[in-house]
């Protein structure tokens, strides 16, 4: 497959195109064309050609895409169909909530075992996970393919545990600590998680409308 260095911003779209492929299979559409999958996705048609011109031509002229078809290539550029393996780092409320309610399975991902210090979680199992002494991981890793540590720590601790992953040669790092790890002189890939991001960005484009309306209804007031 082709590969040419792509934008970040191309990478973060990929997902997208990956669900909405999804329902619309679910929903029996089998194929798409490039406007009408833009029109779903608040996207224009060039700006989805050149995302996927980036790894190949899905497409053919007057046809549009096979909805099938593009959804494989789009889970093999993602790298879901490989069969990646995480461990999860801290089973607090927000790791326990990851175990319990998030579906890795559909990313392509088998979570097989979390790791944590308290005693009282300590060999216990929530659903098929399970939590295993924080003194073994090192142990584990050395014994198992892991890829992905999920590190749901206290923020306190995130700097630290992440050193000490890096240190055991864990490929890449799921942050949800809310503090940014950066990666300079590592080897380990970090994919940091802030849910205040997302929430940050909403009220930015509330308070953007609101304001419009403001300044509208401002003129409306004057004429």
């Amino acid at each position: 497959m082709k590969r040419l260095k792509v934008s970040n911003n191309v990478i973060r779209r990929l997902p997208r195109y990956l669900r909405k492929l999804d329902d619309l299979a679910a929903n029996g559409v089998t194929r798409i064309s490039s406007f009408e999958l833009g029109q779903q996705l608040g996207l224009t048609p060039s700006q989805i050609r050149q995302d996927f011109s980036c790894f190949g031509e899905f497409g053919q002229q007057g046809y549009g895409y096979n909805v099938a078809d593009l959804r494989a290539h789009i889970a093999t550029i993602l790298g879901s169909d490989r069969g990646f393996n995480a461990v999860l780092i801290g089973v607090g409320n927000l790791g326990r909530a990851l175990i319990e309610n998030f579906s890795f399975a559909d990313c392509g991902f088998t979570l097989s075992a979390a790791f944590d210090i308290n005693p009282d979680l300590i060999g216990r199992n929530f659903g098929e996970i399970p939590i295993l002494n924080m003194e073994d991981l090192e142990k584990y890793l050395a014994e198992n393919s892991v890829d992905v540590a999920v590190l749901t720590v206290p923020k306190h601790a995130a700097v630290s545990v992440a050193e000490n992953l890096e240190q055991m040669g864990i490929e890449a790092i799921w942050n949800f600590t809310n503090v940014e790890l950066a990666e300079p002189n590592t080897n380990t890939i970090i994919e940091n998680m802030h849910f205040s991001d997302s929430l940050l960005s909403l009220s930015y484009f509330i308070a953007e409308r609101r304001d419009e309306q403001a300044s509208k209804s401002g003129k409306a007031d004057k004429e």
